[in-house]
């Protein structure tokens, strides 16, 4: 499995996006502000830009992007906001969207470290793709860890009107499928439709 060990802030800054948006509420960068970024850039670059930022924040390698592009241009809808909808429904983001990960790339390791539970049954695969009515709780034995006693109390992380979170059970549940304005990243998706019609 591909790591992706890129500095959150730079690329941020690079993508024009905030580290709010990938979980990273302190992180700050004001060195080299603008640097000496070109002025004009052709329409495949802004393409390829806006690929590159979206692959960024959810965490996907290129293989898979394109693997959710497809999948999405076969389904019935508009492709661009099918595929934002399969990325939001992948097992990782849910658990960041939940809040019982304070990041999505945090949210891909307790995943993978076997924490969380779907229905009941344990799944240690990031990029799984729940559906509506799935139930995602916390292992037993990781409900004592101290990681996630706290959330008991209740998590800053604002839950979209998609999922619905029980901070004293630590149970989550997938209400409907996501629209597109329960994204609150600023994205063009098709730009990036165009760049894979090519």
């Amino acid at each position: 499995m591909a790591v992706n060990k890129q500095p959150i802030a730079k690329k941020c800054r690079a993508f024009d996006i905030s580290p709010a948006v990938m979980g990273y509420g302190n992180k700050k960068s004001t060195r080299n502000p603008g640097g000496n970024r070109r002025k004009k850039v052709s329409e495949y670059g802004a393409q390829l830009q806006e690929k590159q930022k979206v692959k960024f924040v959810y965490g996907v390698q290129e293989k898979q992007f394109r693997h959710y592009f497809e999948k999405a241009s076969n389904m019935k809808g508009i492709t661009g906001e099918c595929m934002l909808q399969l990325l939001e429904l992948r097992l990782d983001n849910v658990v960041y969207r939940l809040g019982l990960a304070k990041t999505r790339r945090m949210a891909r390791q307790v995943v993978g470290h076997g924490h969380i539970c779907v229905n009941g049954k344990k799944v240690d695969i990031p990029s799984y793709s729940v559906k509506v009515g799935d139930v995602i709780t916390l292992r037993q034995r990781s409900t004592e860890s101290e990681m996630f006693k706290s959330l008991r109390e209740g998590t800053t992380a604002v839950t979209p009107k998609w999922l619905n979170f029980d901070a004293p059970q630590l149970t989550g549940k997938v209400l409907a499928l996501p629209a597109r304005d329960d994204i609150d990243l600023q994205l063009q998706e098709n730009m990036i439709v165009e760049f894979y019609s090519r």
